[in-house]
Protein backbone atom coordinates (compact mmCIF):
# COMPACT_ATOMS: atom_id res chain seq x y z
CA UNK A 1 0.00 0.00 0.00
CA UNK A 2 1.39 3.40 -0.93
CA UNK A 3 1.86 6.06 1.66
CA UNK A 4 0.16 9.42 1.18
CA UNK A 5 1.00 12.52 3.15
CA UNK A 6 -1.76 14.57 1.58
CA UNK A 7 -4.91 12.57 2.35
CA UNK A 8 -7.57 15.21 2.77
CA UNK A 9 -11.27 15.44 3.25
CA UNK A 10 -13.50 13.33 1.03
CA UNK A 11 -15.78 15.25 -1.33
CA UNK A 12 -13.06 17.89 -1.36
CA UNK A 13 -14.83 20.49 -3.42
CA UNK A 14 -18.20 20.14 -1.66
CA UNK A 15 -17.10 21.31 1.80
CA UNK A 16 -14.12 23.39 2.91
CA UNK A 17 -11.45 21.91 5.16
CA UNK A 18 -9.73 23.37 8.20
CA UNK A 19 -6.01 22.54 8.07
CA UNK A 20 -2.90 23.19 10.11
CA UNK A 21 0.58 23.41 8.60
CA UNK A 22 3.41 23.29 11.12
CA UNK A 23 7.07 24.09 10.67
CA UNK A 24 9.43 21.21 11.51
CA UNK A 25 10.36 21.20 15.21
CA UNK A 26 8.18 24.30 15.64
CA UNK A 27 11.00 26.55 14.42
CA UNK A 28 10.08 30.28 14.24
CA UNK A 29 10.17 30.93 10.50
CA UNK A 30 7.43 33.54 10.20
CA UNK A 31 9.29 36.34 11.91
CA UNK A 32 10.46 37.96 8.66
CA UNK A 33 8.34 39.87 6.17
CA UNK A 34 9.81 37.83 3.31
CA UNK A 35 8.62 34.50 4.69
CA UNK A 36 5.08 35.79 5.21
CA UNK A 37 5.10 37.04 1.62
CA UNK A 38 6.04 33.58 0.35
CA UNK A 39 2.83 32.21 1.90
CA UNK A 40 0.68 34.98 0.40
CA UNK A 41 2.28 34.64 -3.03
CA UNK A 42 1.66 30.90 -3.03
CA UNK A 43 -1.99 31.30 -2.00
CA UNK A 44 -2.52 33.98 -4.68
CA UNK A 45 -1.07 31.67 -7.31
CA UNK A 46 -3.35 28.82 -6.19
CA UNK A 47 -6.35 31.18 -6.26
CA UNK A 48 -5.54 32.18 -9.85
CA UNK A 49 -4.50 28.80 -11.23
CA UNK A 50 -6.09 26.01 -9.17
CA UNK A 51 -9.57 27.25 -8.18
CA UNK A 52 -8.28 27.46 -4.60
CA UNK A 53 -10.80 29.17 -2.34
CA UNK A 54 -9.30 30.63 0.82
CA UNK A 55 -12.02 31.19 3.43
CA UNK A 56 -9.90 32.01 6.47
CA UNK A 57 -6.36 31.88 7.81
CA UNK A 58 -3.92 32.89 10.50
CA UNK A 59 -0.13 32.74 10.30
CA UNK A 60 1.86 32.55 13.53
CA UNK A 61 5.63 32.28 13.98
CA UNK A 62 5.86 28.50 13.54
CA UNK A 63 2.57 27.32 12.05
CA UNK A 64 -0.49 28.43 10.18
CA UNK A 65 -4.15 27.48 10.06
CA UNK A 66 -6.34 27.84 7.01
CA UNK A 67 -9.80 27.01 5.78
CA UNK A 68 -9.86 26.27 2.08
CA UNK A 69 -11.48 24.30 -0.70
CA UNK A 70 -10.46 23.36 -4.22
CA UNK A 71 -11.46 20.72 -6.76
CA UNK A 72 -8.15 18.98 -6.01
CA UNK A 73 -7.34 20.28 -2.55
CA UNK A 74 -4.77 17.57 -1.75
CA UNK A 75 -2.76 18.47 -4.86
CA UNK A 76 -3.08 22.18 -4.10
CA UNK A 77 -1.75 21.65 -0.57
CA UNK A 78 1.10 19.49 -1.86
CA UNK A 79 2.03 22.25 -4.33
CA UNK A 80 1.71 24.87 -1.58
CA UNK A 81 4.05 23.06 0.80
CA UNK A 82 6.56 22.20 -1.93
CA UNK A 83 6.76 25.72 -3.34
CA UNK A 84 6.84 27.47 0.04
CA UNK A 85 9.49 25.09 1.42
CA UNK A 86 11.73 25.75 -1.57
CA UNK A 87 11.26 29.52 -1.34
CA UNK A 88 11.70 29.64 2.45
CA UNK A 89 15.00 27.73 2.17
CA UNK A 90 16.18 30.02 -0.64
CA UNK A 91 15.27 33.12 1.39
CA UNK A 92 16.97 31.84 4.54
CA UNK A 93 20.11 31.03 2.54
CA UNK A 94 20.14 34.56 1.09
CA UNK A 95 19.77 35.98 4.60
CA UNK A 96 22.45 33.67 6.01
CA UNK A 97 20.04 32.26 8.60
CA UNK A 98 22.42 29.39 9.24
CA UNK A 99 20.95 28.27 12.56
CA UNK A 100 17.48 27.74 11.06
CA UNK A 101 18.95 26.02 8.03
CA UNK A 102 20.92 23.64 10.27
CA UNK A 103 17.73 22.90 12.22
CA UNK A 104 15.88 22.08 9.00
CA UNK A 105 18.71 19.75 8.02
CA UNK A 106 18.91 18.10 11.45
CA UNK A 107 15.16 17.48 11.79
CA UNK A 108 14.66 16.24 8.20
CA UNK A 109 13.06 12.81 8.18
CA UNK A 110 15.28 10.05 6.80
CA UNK A 111 12.93 9.13 3.95
CA UNK A 112 13.05 12.73 2.63
CA UNK A 113 15.82 12.16 0.11
CA UNK A 114 15.05 14.82 -2.50
CA UNK A 115 16.14 17.74 -0.32
CA UNK A 116 18.82 18.63 2.15
CA UNK A 117 16.22 20.33 4.40
CA UNK A 118 12.68 19.78 5.62
CA UNK A 119 10.58 22.87 6.34
CA UNK A 120 7.08 21.50 6.97
CA UNK A 121 5.97 18.66 9.19
CA UNK A 122 4.12 15.99 7.25
CA UNK A 123 0.36 16.21 7.03
CA UNK A 124 -2.09 19.00 7.67
CA UNK A 125 -4.67 17.36 9.98
CA UNK A 126 -7.67 18.26 7.76
CA UNK A 127 -11.14 18.57 9.21
CA UNK A 128 -14.09 18.91 6.89
CA UNK A 129 -16.45 21.74 7.86
CA UNK A 130 -19.98 20.68 6.99
CA UNK A 131 -21.99 23.21 9.03
CA UNK A 132 -22.03 26.95 9.60
CA UNK A 133 -21.46 26.26 13.29
CA UNK A 134 -18.28 24.31 12.55
CA UNK A 135 -17.07 27.03 10.18
CA UNK A 136 -17.64 29.83 12.70
CA UNK A 137 -15.98 27.80 15.47
CA UNK A 138 -12.80 27.33 13.41
CA UNK A 139 -12.77 30.98 12.24
CA UNK A 140 -13.09 32.17 15.83
CA UNK A 141 -10.36 29.77 16.95
CA UNK A 142 -8.00 31.00 14.21
CA UNK A 143 -8.71 34.69 14.67
CA UNK A 144 -8.34 34.48 18.46
CA UNK A 145 -5.11 32.49 18.34
CA UNK A 146 -2.81 35.59 18.40
CA UNK A 147 -5.00 37.12 21.14
CA UNK A 148 -4.82 33.96 23.26
CA UNK A 149 -1.03 33.91 22.89
CA UNK A 150 -0.84 37.48 24.16
CA UNK A 151 0.49 38.93 20.90
CA UNK A 152 -2.36 41.41 20.46
CA UNK A 153 -5.26 42.87 22.44
CA UNK A 154 -7.70 42.55 19.55
CA UNK A 155 -7.74 39.93 16.76
CA UNK A 156 -8.05 42.76 14.20
CA UNK A 157 -4.58 43.96 15.21
CA UNK A 158 -2.91 40.79 13.93
CA UNK A 159 -2.06 41.56 10.31
CA UNK A 160 -1.50 37.96 9.28
CA UNK A 161 -5.06 36.75 9.72
CA UNK A 162 -8.38 36.92 7.92
CA UNK A 163 -9.99 38.63 10.95
CA UNK A 164 -9.86 41.98 9.12
CA UNK A 165 -11.51 40.49 6.04
CA UNK A 166 -14.40 39.24 8.19
CA UNK A 167 -14.70 42.68 9.83
CA UNK A 168 -15.20 44.27 6.40
CA UNK A 169 -11.67 45.70 6.31
CA UNK A 170 -8.95 45.19 3.72
CA UNK A 171 -6.80 42.16 4.50
CA UNK A 172 -3.40 41.19 3.15
CA UNK A 173 -4.98 38.66 0.77
CA UNK A 174 -8.47 38.20 -0.64
CA UNK A 175 -10.60 35.80 1.37
CA UNK A 176 -14.07 34.49 0.59
CA UNK A 177 -16.15 35.66 3.56
CA UNK A 178 -19.56 34.98 1.99
CA UNK A 179 -19.29 31.17 2.00
CA UNK A 180 -22.88 30.27 2.82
Amino acid sequence: MTRTRYRLCKAESEYPCFMTCTIVAWQPVFTRAETFQIIYDSWKHLQREKEFKLLGYVILENHLHLIASAPQLAKAMQAFKGFTAHEIIRTLQEQHADLLLRQFEFFKLKHKTKSQHQVWQEGSHPQQLRTDEAMWQKLEYMHNNPLNRGYVDDPLHWRHSSARNYAGQKGLIDVITDWR
